[in-house]
């Protein structure tokens, strides 16, 4: 006899009635279902149940380039670990998105390769391209919108956030708010980066926004090197990479970066005495979120899958949004009720609704930056 609960289940498929917490309906993995390495989503492994058993197995998950002050990853990954005893390790914490995307190409199929990336959008594209990644569709997938997830689900954006600018008031009077404000001559040798944008995605759209701040365009990215090339003639751009570390050290007093690193750096070093101050420039406003995806030879392919779950859960989403980073479910979850209206209160106000580059603008963007930036800053 076939009972309810198995009617549903063939309908809607177990993975749905445990987000709904029907947990009785949840299976192991059983003939005809996909092993973790092939699985495109957690029903097409038997259900939820049947990944969290495999991912537990597995008990380790490797991840790169995630560092505990970014976008909230110190508390998803101690939530991580609690939830599922599954020991994650980060490798190159202060790495890039370029370091990333050179990891899965040079390791295969080893067992040192990442199990998961975290990379601009762009580099996502480019991973993609380069057949690195493994298609997956987490329990959210329907609810990411069209414009920020791949078509064959090899990655889906899950964060972001605005370019900012943070500045040491202690030492820098007065702040700078604008990408104008930064060639001024007082800020002399303290206007920082993240990092190199031929390697970052963070820096990259810094250029971005310094663009779109001088009469550059998505379409029209050549502005923005040609800002950083007059930063440097008149001695204001620091060539050294931020980081929460040269920040409180004073060595980078003012960091280009996303307003969520800049606001979790004013939080975590109030009680070192520094006086983090963060400006969302309104002259050079742009948006842009963060991808998560698996790769293709995950030495932990189950834990690599649940990881992506958490991260797209109301859980993990919520963690995103508590160190200000805006999550991509964040109008959906809105909608149904699972958002933290208290942590989303928190977030910057922003001016007019955020605008988003298509595929071939980034694509030229990118081609762009690579090929000029190290003339701009030459010299």
């Amino acid at each position: 006899m076939t009972t309810p609960c198995a009617r549903a289940a063939a309908v809607f498929g177990c993975f749905a009635l445990v987000a709904l917490g029907l947990s009785a309906c949840e299976n192991t993995p059983t003939a005809g279902h996909a092993k973790p390495s092939a699985a495109t989503s957690a029903e097409s492994m038997g259900g939820m149940r049947a990944l969290v058993t495999a991912a537990k197995q597995e008990g380790t998950l490797r991840a790169i380039a995630l560092p505990r002050d970014w976008a909230g990853y110190g508390s998803l990954i101690n939530g991580f670990e609690k939830k599922y005893g599954i020991k994650v390790t980060v490798e190159q914490p202060l790495g890039h998105s370029e370091d990333e995307i050179d990891a899965l190409s040079k390791r295969g199929n080893r067992p040192t390769a990442p199990d998961v990336i975290d990379v601009g959008d762009t580099f996502a594209r480019k991973a993609a391209a380069k057949n690195l990644l493994a298609p997956y569709k987490v329990a959210a997938y329907a609810s990411i919108p069209g414009n920020q997830k791949d078509s064959k689900a090899r990655w889906a954006n899950n964060y972001g956030g605005y370019i900012s600018i943070g500045c040491d008031a202690n030492r820098v009077k007065p702040c700078p708010q604008t990408f104008a404000d930064l060639l001024k001559p007082r800020y002399k040798g303290q206007v920082a980066l993240e990092g190199d944008p031929r390697r970052s995605a963070t820096a990259f759209a810094s250029v971005y926004a310094a663009a779109l701040a001088n009469n550059g365009s998505f379409d029209d990215v050549q502005p923005g090197l040609g800002f950083f090339t007059e930063l440097k003639h008149r001695g204001n751009f620091n060539p050294l990479a931020s980081t929460s570390a040269t920040v409180a050290s004073g060595r980078t007093p003012i960091s280009i970066n996303w307003d969520y690193i800049n606001l979790d750096y004013a939080d975590q070093l109030r009680d070192k005495g520094v006086n983090w101050q963060v400006a969302i420039p309104f002259d050079g406003s742009f948006a842009q979120y963060f991808a998560l995806a698996i790769n293709k030879h995950a030495p932990h392919p189950a834990a690599a899958r649940l990881w992506h779950e958490y991260l797209f859960s109301p859980e993990g989403q919520n963690l995103r949004l508590r160190a200000y980073a805006r999550p991509v479910l964040m109008d959906a979850m809105r909608r149904d009720g699972t958002l933290d209206e208290a942590a989303a209160a928190r977030l910057p106000t922003v001016e007019g609704t955020p605008q988003f580059p298509t595929d071939a603008q980034l694509e030229k963007a990118r081609r762009t930056v690579t090929q000029g930036w190290a003339k701009a800053v030459s010299g």
